[in-house]
């Protein structure tokens, strides 16, 4: 028999066996990101999206054989907790001089949890906070390409660098014509500068990577003069006649982070250093938070444990509690939030009206799809937990009886970890960003407009409010059609209202694929009997779907009448859905922009040769 390893041995070769599991994950998530250079440039738009799906699955899987291989190989789930320390140590040790630190810590915290019993869940096992700084790790990253490229242009090379710019990214497609769109950045850059004069340190920066998403190459960078610097993002497309344009130029803060929203697909960027690619998109958006950087280049387990520690840290500069959230009650969802917390908290209710023919497996299977689908700007994401712990002080009565009633399998009040802290412990929920439900903030223009004694001006607005709505919560459906989704519950109530104005859907335990549904017209009555009858006299499939249904329900209101007829009629009737789900069927890839259409160069070229 051979002689029993030392602890330290054992604790070394665990740690390296996690470091090279981690190291496996990375270096097959960033051949995936790779991969979507070739992708866009064929135009293989559904390889792209299937690619999209399947990279969300990379990490639970390499957690998933890593913990296979440290039970069977070394018996981790039987080893003393003294051995843990060591593994611990041992694995900082491994993270000196490595380029994704953060990322294997949290690694190393996915794979430790598995094993371990949550008793053991302490500073002394985990990656709590960071041990590493991931400060300058680029300077020190041998043979790693720089985050990002300068160019230094004079008046008369403006033209020729923003070409070099897009050049350096070697995309094996030729442009339509780079010159003419060079001409159409720089004309839109003249437009955003306090002036025209260059002062010593002009330059444009641009990122080493191409964001790919859906059927566009995004460059992202800024572009600095003096004590001025712009942010921008120049969307690269295929034309129809298979060549490369620039589609339009963005350019501040808020167009950034309409491309980088909640709501929307995350990216496929080839990163060496991606807390690098962190800090530079923070220069361009500093009030953006750095888990949803994270959570945007497909990072999404590294988004969830910086999400988490900043919520810690508020919890400890907070006083205020957990409530019932404002609005009205779902079905399906019991939601509740923390009022100086930009969330909400979602747990799923252990039983539903008659109505809601659905089990806890299917609705998490909804959430996974919205996860792993393509979001088009109009269905935020979520961050699914398990086993999270509150204080019990930070919780109202009504909310602790709230959750007893409707999900008591959902809810323990214990005290888990010995400490004398009275915790309540969530078996799982979902949290998402907390958007102005929509029915609620329509129902603040109509109070405007029925108030006595209103001036003109802010009944204007009142009605101004109604529209934007209106159009947007129909170029919401619109969006989500393109995308290949039936929202199914579609009243005002399952939207919400983001901060930039856009119309966000959130409740998704009765989406479907638009391919999925049978849309259907009401047959016509065949007697008098029929047609006076206050019950359907006609047969309803499970998928069977009547959009002309829908107006009772959503079209109450008079002025909201008018606007959605006006703007979306088509949504009532069965032939707009038919049309989309033939050409979806037949393979077509529908483009939803992260901008106005009225941003596009050839619009604006349109609109001047009409003028």
């Amino acid at each position: 028999m051979f002689p029993q390893r030392l602890d330290s041995t054992v604790a070394y070769d665990v740690a390296k066996a996690m470091m090279d599991g981690f190291n496996r994950h990375y270096r097959l998530f960033r051949a995936e990101s790779a991969r979507a250079k070739h992708r866009f440039e064929t135009r293989d738009w559904p390889g792209q999206q299937r690619a999209q799906r399947e990279r969300i699955e990379f990490y639970d899987l390499r957690v998933h054989e890593c913990v296979k291989r440290l039970v069977k190989e070394f018996r981790a789930d039987a080893q003393p907790m003294e051995v843990w320390e060591q593994v611990k140590l041992h694995y900082i040790g491994l993270l000196v001089n490595h380029h994704q630190p953060e990322l294997a810590e949290t690694f190393f915290n996915s794979v430790t949890t598995k094993i371990l019993q949550r008793a053991y869940f302490q500073n002394d096992f985990i990656f709590v906070r960071p041990a590493v700084s991931t400060e300058y790790i680029e300077d020190n990253a041998r043979g790693a390409l720089p985050t990002y490229r300068s160019y230094y242009p004079t008046h008369d090379t403006m033209r020729h660098e923003v070409r070099r710019m897009v050049e350096d990214f070697d995309l094996r497609v030729p442009f339509d014509d780079l010159g003419r769109d060079a001409g159409l950045i720089l004309e839109a850059m003249r437009q955003r500068f306090d002036h025209h004069r260059l002062r010593a340190n002009f330059q444009i920066q641009a990122l080493s990577g191409l964001f790919y998403r859906n059927k566009g190459a995004y460059v992202v960078g800024k572009i600095i003069n003096g004590f001025q610097e712009v942010p921008f993002a120049l969307p690269i497309l295929h034309n129809e006649n298979g060549r490369l344009v620039i589609d339009a130029a963005l350019f501040g803060e808020d167009d950034l982070l309409m491309l980088f929203s909640f709501a929307r697909a995350y990216f496929m960027v080839d990163m060496e250093v991606p807390s690098a690619y962190v800090q530079f998109l923070r220069s361009l958006m500093p009030r953006k938070p750095r888990a949803e950087f994270y959570n945007a280049l497909g990072l999404a387990k590294q988004g969830k444990t910086l999400f988490y520690r900043d919520f810690l840290a508020h919890m400890r500069h907070s006083t205020d509690r957990f409530r019932i959230a404002p609005g009205i009650k779902g079905m399906v969802m019991l939601v509740f939030d923390l009022p100086s917390f930009p969330f909400v908290f979602k747990v799923i209710k252990d039983y539903y009206p008659p109505q809601k023919d659905t089990t806890r497996e299917q609705i998490r299977g909804k959430y996974l799809l919205v996860k792993q689908h393509d979001r088009v700007g109009r269905m935020a994401d979520t961050l699914e937990f398990s086993e999270v712990g509150f204080p019990r002080d930070r919780f109202t009565d009504e909310l602790i009886a709230e959750i007893q009633k409707f999900a008591p399998s959902q809810m323990e009040i214990s005290d888990r970890d010995g400490d004398g802290t009275t915790e309540v412990i969530l078996k799982h929920c979902y949290i998402e960003r907390r958007m102005i439900p929509l029915n609620i903030y329509l129902q603040e223009a109509f109070d405007t407009l029925q108030a006595e004694g209103v001036d003109d001006t802010p009944l204007q607005r009142a009605r101004e409010q109604i529209t934007k709505a209106v159009v947007e919560y129909g170029n919401a459906i619109k969006d989500l059609v393109a995308a290949n989704i039936f929202p199914g519950d579609m009243l005002w109530k399952n939207f919400g209202i983001t901060r930039h104005g856009k119309v966000v859907f959130y409740d998704y335990d009765e989406i479907e694929y638009i391919t999925d549904c049978n849309f259907r017209r009401v047959p016509a009555p065949r007697d008098e009997e029929e047609e006076m009858s206050g019950e359907i006299w006609y047969s309803v499939g499970p998928k069977d779907v009547f959009p002309e249904t829908f107006g009772p329900f959503l079209l109450g209101n008079p002025l909201v009448r008018e606007d959605f007829m006006k703007h979306h009629a088509d949504l009532l009737d069965a032939a707009f859905w038919q049309a989309h789900q033939k050409r979806i069927a037949d393979g077509h890839v529908y483009d939803v922009f992260p901008y106005e259409r009225a941003r596009r160069f050839r619009a604006q070229a349109h609109k001047e040769l009409l003028d």
